[in-house]
């Protein structure tokens, strides 16, 4: 399998606002960035929107690692959160309902697809990538707000 590295941010302006996502696929050497705009979102829809988007777009089974700055996302894999609401019928531990379901579902198919190592990269600390992510979210969040 080919190894990528997938490297993800997700921002808005305003909570819920307008938002955007940006993403920078790595293969050997080689980079292609994605964003986009939503006028009406949260900052963990972008997030989880970003992960989807970049994996999405491999074509094929690949070893991805993951890069993201979002503690919703990370944690929701690494801790087993994601196992445990879908096994309790998307309810959290305090019995409240899971947002962002529809998110969920449409990454569930890319973890099975792809064998995906999860990182958290603190925001905003000069991670090359994770600053270029949040360049391309903000720019796409920013054109969206101003239309």
């Amino acid at each position: 399998m080919k190894k990528v590295n997938v490297y993800t941010d997700g921002a808005c302006r305003g909570n819920p606002g307008p938002g955007g996502y940006g993403v920078i696929l790595e293969y050997e050497g080689n980079e292609k960035e994605f964003s986009e705009g939503f006028l009406n979102t949260t900052n963990n829809r972008m997030e989880l929107t970003a992960a989807i988007v970049g994996l999405e777009a491999l074509r094929l089974p690949c070893e991805v690692t993951l890069y993201s700055d979002s503690k919703y996302l990370v944690d929701a894999i690494l801790k087993g959160w994601l196992k445990s609401w879908i096994a309790k019928g998307w309810k959290k531990s305090d019995g409240k309902p899971v947002l962002n379901i529809d998110l969920w579902e449409r990454l569930i198919p890319q973890l099975e697809k792809h064998e995906v190592n999860f990182v958290w990269v603190k925001g905003h600390d000069g991670h090359r990538y994770n600053e270029r992510c949040d360049i391309l979210a903000t720019t796409a969040a920013d054109a969206v707000r101003n239309k």
